[in-house]
């Protein structure tokens, strides 16, 4: 008997926030990573951990919000706990090892398709472990084509990320990219899900041996939001991730130096050493220094 599938058992409600959950975690992976390529200090490995557990939480949430919508009219759906959060650490690690590829081995287009191609296969591999936690009265079959055409979208877009992570400046340009990844990330689980059918094996439901998509809610949303919360607390807590990099205001915010005009303090930005120089006291001293041991500092 062919059960009746339907993706979308809440209408919008499970999509809108599944694609909001997958921009969330985009955006706040892609500003670490960001960060970490940038600016080279010994918090580097942090930073890469940060953003890959970020983006990892933020895919498996997006999941398994939509698959709250998902239902087999004929027969109840039950998850199995041990495989459904395993799930999670697979996208948490397949993105760590595509992220710190990246992170280490410089942005080469040989390291980004690298670590690329993991962290997709990650995402793909997440899904389908996902749904493998899956317990019906039933068979889920696929269709190998869409299977395939599902893994090719999740590979594009952890490229594309990683490539962005790399690649683009400031807030603004960040925020499109993490809008453009959720779509990517949404678009790879509706195109997978898209490839399931239900194959009963009867008419009256048994019990399940898992627990039910509404008992693993609980577990699935406050988890995961409370560490992406924390996760923002730290972005916004921090400006360079915010901001990007300190030549962000482009270079009209640069003003010549013209002759005569004595030059402005520099004043160091965040992440830059002060380095300052003693100006020898007595005679050679400017005007408006007094003579002695009085040191200034020019940054």
């Amino acid at each position: 008997m062919q059960g009746t599938v339907d993706g979308f058992s809440y209408g919008l409600v499970t999509p809108v926030a599944a694609f909001l959950m997958a921009c969330l975690g985009g955006a706040l992976g892609l500003r670490c990573t960001t960060r970490s390529l940038r600016h080279r200090d010994s918090f580097k490995a942090g930073w890469l951990a940060l953003g890959a557990t970020s983006i990892g939480t933020g895919i498996w949430t997006m999941h398994f919000i939509a698959m709250m919508g998902f239902s087999v009219r004929q027969a109840p759906i039950n998850y199995d706990l041990p495989i459904t959060f395993a799930s999670l650490g697979v996208a948490v690690l397949m993105v760590g090892i595509g992220i710190f590829i990246v992170g280490y081995r410089g942005a080469t287009a040989l390291t980004l398709v690298t670590g690329g191609t993991i962290t997709g296969l990650g995402v793909a591999t997440m899904h389908y472990l996902g749904m493998a936690g899956m317990r019906l009265q039933g068979r889920i079959e696929y269709d190998t084509l869409t299977v395939a055409l599902s893994v090719v979208i999740a590979v594009v877009a952890a490229t594309t990320a990683l490539w962005a992570a790399v690649s683009v400046h400031g807030f603004l340009a960040s925020l499109g990219a993490s809008l453009v990844m959720g779509v990517a990330v949404s678009g790879m689980h509706y195109t997978a899900m898209s490839a399931v059918s239900v194959h009963l094996h009867g008419t009256e439901p048994v019990a399940g041996t898992g627990d039910t998509a509404t008992s693993l809610l609980l577990p699935m949303l406050i988890g995961p939001a409370v560490f992406l919360i924390l996760a923002a607390v730290v972005v916004m807590f921090d400006p360079l991730l915010v901001m990007g990099d300190p030549d962000w205001k482009g270079p009209a915010a640069r003003t010549p130096h013209r002759p005569g005009v004595p030059a402005p303090r520099h004043v160091p930005s965040y992440g830059e050493p002060a380095n300052w120089t003693a100006r020898p006291a007595g005679r050679g001293a400017r005007r408006g220094v007094p003579r002695g041991g009085h040191r200034s500092q020019d940054w």
